[in-house]
């Protein structure tokens, strides 16, 4: 199984950029996938989440900033983060449950680190 992240980067306060994870190597559907963040120097933290039916759910912190979605034919998840603020500086990992009722299997991505400069 791999999770691979992309579009991590530099940015200035008031930015955006769009975070994209493609999830491979499993027999099992994917139903839940997400995005988490480790500050420097702090706990991981859950970002945001999407399940095979469209739910979503938000940090506080980041509720009406980020959005995420996903592309079920291309197994990819998103995250479109915008009004970006140096409090939003961390690696971004993907993570990725994948199911089908019986079997469970939970994978993480090596992360994308997000510089937010004041």
């Amino acid at each position: 199984v791999q999770l691979v992240e992309s579009g991590g980067g530099l940015v200035q306060a008031g930015g955006s950029l769009r975070l994209s994870c493609v999830a491979s190597g499993s027999t099992l559907p994917i139903d839940t996938m997400g995005w988490y963040r480790q500050p420097p120097e702090k706990q991981r933290e859950l970002v945001a989440t999407i399940n095979s039916s469209g739910s979503t759910n938000y940090a506080d912190s980041v509720k009406g900033r980020f959005a995420i979605s996903r592309d079920s034919a291309k197994n990819t998840v998103y995250l479109q983060m915008d009004s970006l603020k140096p409090e939003d500086t961390a690696d971004y990992i993907c993570n990725t449950l994948f199911s089908d009722g019986a079997r469970y299997l939970e994978s993480w991505g090596q992360g994308t680190l997000v510089t937010v400069s004041s």
